[in-house]
């Protein structure tokens, strides 16, 4: 696919600011499109978006089709007559820089619990109701149109999470035999006791589908399109492996026999473990790449563009065996190269997808990514820490590419200039100009004017923070993803400046 010269912005919805502990798909969210058509950028990047569970991580999801309930607006669900006065007082926080996860737990769950109650209640109802007939009318007639459409993830989902809950949120691999290997009388026989439970659980997804379709269009209508972020590995405790163990490699038991890492990279000396569990390439092959194909449908259907990490996996993975403690000994392993997206291009068509090539790279992933035609990632940062020329330097990038002035996985160009080595410092400073104070606009100014198709920065590049901003840092496990900006942090004076920059550089959105 041919992208246009473009601009974005690098924000997760959970880092908007906002009065209820985390950011939500309501108004704040809408303030932000505003902001970036006001700038003239036309794209807002976004990082998985699925149900998170220990340590938080956007990329290690309960589900690969399921959305975090934690995103929802308490204010659209008063709105629709689901949410009381008090249900919405309830998830009042003020916004303290970061997201306390553990208490977002508590509180959230205990909003969709009063709005499953209410709905229930007002659904049945041939009464009096708290709101117009018509509203639950139609969201009677969307809860069940939506639970028909996404069935095929849906339900096992909503069974997957209604077990969790009962088995104290553990792991399925601890859950008793019967559950754990979905025998089916053990199943028909907990469904039926918790038919309501299950029944909550597939309307929170509705109700965030129904509130993420609303800002989608919204962004749509002000020419902003979204970038979502599809991780290559599935959480070994999530649905997905719970439901299709025979897509992973798992013993008779259902454990990992091996699991996913990088070997030692810049990020760590001993590599990265990330534990998810591998998968069994043959089957899905066998399938026709079936549950691939579903996933990247599903994506779609939220996001305009999409990008796949860790996209050398596919070629070739660090296989570690399970149980190992760090990545160091791990090997790699062949991938299904081309047979997958062939596969899902016959099912799907050209599709708009941006390859994550970051780290060590063979010919043999270059020719993948190069064939498929996905562009690939440059990373600013990177291109000071060697002392010689580099393909990271903007004056080396092909046009079909993306560059960002950092990632999620990195910190933020002010924070990244305070500890980078002396003379890293010094050349960055160098090339992109200017002082050590106007050091991220800078480099967001290189990025802007680099021949890459599409460059994106941080919006903490865009406030000039520094590493106490910092989204993640890979190989370590808990205390990160809970950065929140400010209110009115991006301010008409930031737009100014990044209008500027998108009209100068011939980025800026129609």
């Amino acid at each position: 696919m041919n992208f246009q010269r473009s601009a974005g912005v690098l924000l997760h919805p959970s880092s908007l600011p906002g009065p209820f502990g985390i950011g939500t798909l309501g108004r704040e969210a809408r303030n932000f499109i505003d902001f970036l058509a006001g700038a003239g950028v036309g794209l807002w990047q976004i990082l998985p978006l699925g149900p998170t569970g220990y340590g938080d991580s956007p990329y290690q999801c309960l589900s690969s089709f399921a959305g975090n309930l934690y995103l929802l607006d308490p204010e659209e669900l008063r709105a629709l007559g689901l949410a009381s006065d008090e249900d919405v007082e309830a998830c009042r926080r003020p916004n303290s820089g970061s997201v306390d996860f553990g208490r977002l737990f508590a509180e959230k769950n205990r909003l969709v619990d009063a709005v499953w109650e209410r709905y229930k209640a007002e659904a049945g109802s041939r009464g009096a109701r708290t709101a117009p007939i018509e509203t639950f009318s139609a969201l009677e007639a969307e809860f069940a149109e939506f639970s028909a459409a996404n069935a095929f993830w849906l339900d096992d989902y909503a069974l997957f999470s209604a077990i969790k809950e009962t088995q104290g949120f553990a792991s399925w691999g601890k859950w008793p035999e019967g559950l754990r290997r979905r025998e089916a009388g053990a199943l028909a026989e907990f469904a039926k006791a918790e038919n309501d439970r299950i029944g909550r659980h597939k309307f929170g997804q509705y109700l965030f589908k129904r509130q993420w379709d609303a800002l989608r269009a919204y962004a749509l209508g002000r020419t902003v399109r979204i970038m979502g972020d599809l991780p290559i590995f599935a959480a070994y405790d999530s649905a997905d492996t719970w439901a299709h163990p025979d897509l992973f490699l798992l013993d008779e038991e259902g454990r990992p026999i091996k699991v996913a890492g990088v070997p030692p990279d810049y990020f760590t000396a001993t590599g990265q473990l990330w534990g998810n569990p591998l998968y069994n390439w043959k089957v899905h092959k066998a399938e026709g790449f079936s549950w691939w194909i579903s996933r990247i449908r599903a994506t779609l259907d939220l996001v305009d563009i999409l990008r796949i990490d860790h996209f050398r996996g596919f070629v070739d993975y660090w296989a570690v065996p399970a149980g190992d403690e760090t990545a160091a000994h791990g090997r790699w392993e062949k991938g299904p190269g081309f047979a997958l997206f062939e596969a899902v291009e016959a099912e799907l068509g050209d599709l708009p997808i941006i390859a994550e090539d970051l780290g060590f790279m063979t010919p043999e992933v270059g020719a993948l990514r190069q064939r498929l035609g996905f562009p690939g990632m440059k990373i600013l940062q990177f291109a000071f820490e060697p002392e010689g020329d580099n393909s990271d330097y903007p004056h080396n990038y092909e046009r079909e590419s993306v560059v960002y002035t950092g990632t999620h996985d990195n910190d933020t160009s002010m924070g990244w200039l305070e500890s980078a080595a002396p003379a890293a410092a010094r050349r960055a400073l160098k090339y992109v100009g200017g002082r050590r104070a106007s050091f991220a606009w800078n480099m967001i100014k290189i990025a802007w004017a680099s021949p890459a198709c599409i460059s994106i920065a941080p919006a903490q590049d865009l406030l000039g923070l520094g590493t106490e901003a910092r989204m993640n840092y890979p190989g370590t496990q808990n205390g990160w993803w809970t950065w929140r900006m400010a209110e009115g942090a991006l301010n008409p004076t930031i737009a100014k400046l990044l209008r500027s920059l998108t009209q100068t550089y011939f980025r800026a959105s129609p």
